[in-house]
């Protein structure tokens, strides 16, 4: 590889030479060779190239599947706007795309103290813990895991959720209307259980959120968790000033 300016990072040299690459000369779709064989090409570490292939990935470039390799990505995917997403489901719908949606766990437990504070209720309430993936398109998107008071929507099963939106349920089987979701967001890296529900590699970049739902009398009727795919998401906020 070409000497740059030293003060840019190994791994900064090698994103520039694959963006080319990716840009100019492949295709969507298109397997670009293993860190192995990308390490030994350009003279790096294994750990310069992961770096340098995660920036890709982080930049919307390249789609890592864990056992399968890197692949170039498709150039008209549309990353999903996180800003003002009501709803996963709907969101999905209007861009054309087919959600879908898995329980992994859905549970009746006693609420520790971090989930009591930010539901507002006491300390061992009972509370529905729900764990599910969010997929579009058969791509994993997101993994949640939600908090929600069980005296607020007493009776609500798996098989509820298996069938239709929550929220869908909350407004129309339990007449409880959303007014505001709160939602914080961070920068974070992929633990191996998330990489492995989201299809992506270990340490790859990721979006971890944290949403407080009220309701029109401003009761807090929902508290979720959520992991999302850095390449599959992004925050677009518009500053108007004055």
């Amino acid at each position: 590889m070409a000497k740059s300016s030293r003060k840019q990072p190994l791994y900064d040299q090698l994103v520039d030479v694959l963006k080319d690459r990716i840009e100019n000369e492949l295709l969507a779709g298109d397997l670009l060779p293993s860190e192995r064989e990308l390490s030994e090409r350009y003279g790096l570490s294994r750990t310069t190239v992961r770096l340098a292939l995660a920036q890709l990935e982080s930049m919307g470039l390249v789609v890592r599947r864990h056992g399968k390799g890197t692949f170039v990505a498709e150039a008209h995917e549309e990353p999903t706007n996180l800003l003002g997403a009501y709803s996963f489901t709907d969101q999905m719908r209007e861009m054309g795309r087919t959600p879908r949606t898995e329980t992994l766990k859905f549970e009746i437990v006693e609420a520790p103290k971090h989930v009591a504070e930010h539901l507002g209720v006491r300390l061992g309430e009972r509370v529905y813990r729900i764990r599910r993936l969010r997929i579009a398109d058969d791509i994993p998107m997101m993994l949640e895991r939600t908090y929600l008071p069980v005296s607020q929507f007493v009776g609500l099963t798996r098989a509820d959720l298996d069938e239709r939106p929550l929220y869908e349920i909350i407004e129309n089987d339990y007449r409880d209307v959303i007014k505001v979701a709160d939602e914080e967001f961070r920068a974070s890296l992929a633990r191996r259980e998330e990489a492995e529900l989201l299809g992506i590699q270990e340490g790859a970049p990721v979006l971890k959120l944290v949403r407080t739902t009220y309701d029109e009398k401003n009761l807090i009727i929902e508290y979720t968790h959520s992991v999302a795919r850095a390449d599959q998401f992004i925050y677009k906020v518009s500053h108007h000033r004055g």
